[in-house]
């Protein structure tokens, strides 16, 4: 019950990190001084960032969890429901993705390398968030409920959202070229054909996060 009691307190803690990074981003709130920030929008369009979306699933997602776990330490459910399990490897696995693309491939790429992913609410949804998800998945909320099948749920956010990205671009394109302002992660600058090649690649590498979850999960 310790581990459990831990999982609702860093849950908890999830839930008012996201609360405070999206109140951060939605009014331009800032809290840090640093170079041009990227991948940053106030009001509704913050919600056009798979960052944000990730985050906020995430959030509702530990606010159940929280919630479940808390009944259960207090013996008025005898276990955990199985979905929630499922609904927590896809956020965490989506936030997951938000990691790594940005430490391995946006942060490199920009003009103020790295730095400039991580500052005001950013440091939140690029690192502070996803990491504390990620540990308290693979490490606090251990289950045996989750089957190698279930490890496919991870791909549901990625696929919805490029499906999004995707429509997004298309109905901007001017004079059949890729507009930067709708191509905010630069993935198809090169011709909406690359998409082919981008979305399998980005599906592979969020699969494995999902299945290494899943592995480090079990109990």
């Amino acid at each position: 019950m310790k581990r459990i009691k831990i999982a609702m307190i860093l849950n908890i803690i999830i839930v008012v990190l996201t609360v405070f990074a999206s109140f951060c981003m939605f009014t331009g709130f800032k809290f840090m001084r640093g170079p041009e920030i990227v991948l940053e929008a106030t009001k509704l369009q913050m919600f056009s960032f798979f960052t944000v979306d990730s985050n906020l699933f995430l959030g509702i997602v530990a606010l159940l969890s929280a919630y479940y776990e808390f009944k259960l330490l207090k013996k008025e459910i005898k276990e955990i429901p199985k979905i929630i399990y499922i609904l927590k490897l896809m956020a965490t696995t989506a936030v997951g993705l938000t990691f790594l693309v940005v430490f391995t491939y946006l942060g490199p790429i920009t003009e103020y390398g790295i730095i400039s992913m991580v500052l005001n609410s950013n440091l939140f949804f690029h690192l502070i968030i996803p990491v504390l998800s990620m540990i308290t998945f693979m490490f606090f909320e251990k289950t045996n409920k989750l089957t190698f099948k279930d490890s496919l749920y991870g791909l549901v956010p990625m696929i919805l959202y490029a499906v999004f990205y995707l429509i997004n671009i298309v109905i901007h394109m001017e004079n059949g070229k890729v507009s930067p302002k709708y191509d905010w992660y630069w993935f198809v600058q090169n011709g909406v054909w690359t998409a082919s090649l981008v979305i399998p690649l980005v599906a592979v590498i969020t699969y494995v996060i999902s299945l290494v979850l899943w592995k480090v999960n079990k109990e």
